[in-house]
């Protein structure tokens, strides 16, 4: 039986040159600066990783990178999100064949709340997967943003989902509710949403936390703190790393790609997805807010 997964699981980003290429450079570094930073496990792709821009040959390409420079030093799970059930299992087979700790899925928004539709979408994804499945539940408009027992639901009708990923709100509520409805039908879930709820899903059973990248090491220290029964710690860092978290939850993969800048990690920032990008006064409000935050980082401590 393979180890159940949990910990810090960052959500890599895809790093794209000005004029949209992806940098497989950069990509390398970003994996490098995850596994100095001593997370538990890596996800890609994922909605921080701009997975909707990504081409199904850039996606293949992408993973068959993470896999080779990971070379089982750590957990990868694999985004295998996808509306139409046969291209999600032809991610779910990749994850597999590069023997990923899973194959995310998220519950696509076409389907909504039609149980019955969610619950034959993943047996079909499902079906001869070879890898364990966790699903994802993102709030509209993204993901069909399932109820905590929707997903209960689903989750106990097929049988190969073993973990969830909960990120509509309120996530701890949420978290607990699954965990009543799945009746020890999961072997863990883990938080999202950035991470910004993450001491109130830890206390309430939360294997572990998946958010953006840019703060991977501070992360990393956070839920092996927790593990560790050093509570306080983890509130502290919590604490001082929210304003930053805020912020991200604004800009997104803008901020995280700047921020991996500002800490020697990558060298482009271009983002193709939408969003609101940075003017000149949110660039001097995030280096005022990395200043004051004055975190105990690992390693590529930001200038």
């Amino acid at each position: 039986m393979s180890k159940i997964l949990a910990g810090a699981f960052p959500v890599l980003p895809t790093p794209f040159r000005d004029d949209g290429s992806i940098d497989e450079a950069d990509f390398l570094s970003i994996i490098d600066f995850a596994l100095e930073s001593n997370v538990d496990g890596v996800v890609y792709p994922g909605v921080a990783s701009e997975v909707d821009t990504l081409t199904p040959e850039e996606r293949k390409r992408q993973v068959e990178l993470l896999a080779e420079r990971i070379g089982g030093r750590i957990p990868i799970i694999i985004g295998a999100s996808d509306p139409d059930a046969k291209a999600a299992a032809k991610h779910v087979a990749q994850a597999a064949e590069i023997g990923a700790g899973a194959a995310m899925v998220m519950a696509p928004l076409s389907l909504g709340n039609d149980i019955a539709a969610q619950t034959a979408y993943f047996r079909e994804v499902a079906a001869n997967a070879g890898v364990p499945i966790m699903l994802q539940n993102q709030p509209k408009p993204i993901g069909a943003g399932l109820t905590p027992e929707e997903v209960a639901a689903v989750a106990n009708a097929v049988p190969e989902i073993r973990y969830v990923k909960e990120e509509t709100a309120p996530c701890g509520q949420h978290l607990t509710r699954i965990k009543a409805a799945a009746n020890g039908s999961l072997d863990a879930i883990f938080g999202g949403a950035g991470g910004r709820y993450v001491t109130d899903e830890l206390a309430r059973g939360a294997a572990g936390t998946m958010p953006a990248a840019e703060l991977a090491d501070i992360h990393a220290l956070m839920i092996h703190a927790w593990q560790k029964g050093d509570v306080a710690t983890t509130r502290k860092l919590y604490n001082v790393s929210l304003p930053l978290l805020n912020f991200q939850a604004i800009f997104r993969m803008h901020m995280t790609k700047e921020v991996l800048r500002r800490r020697g990690v990558i060298k482009h920032t271009f983002v193709r997805g939408k969003g609101p990008k940075f003017d000149e006064g949110d660039a001097k409000e995030l280096a005022l807010l990395l200043a004051e935050a004055d975190l105990p980082y690992t390693n590529h401590k930001p200038n």
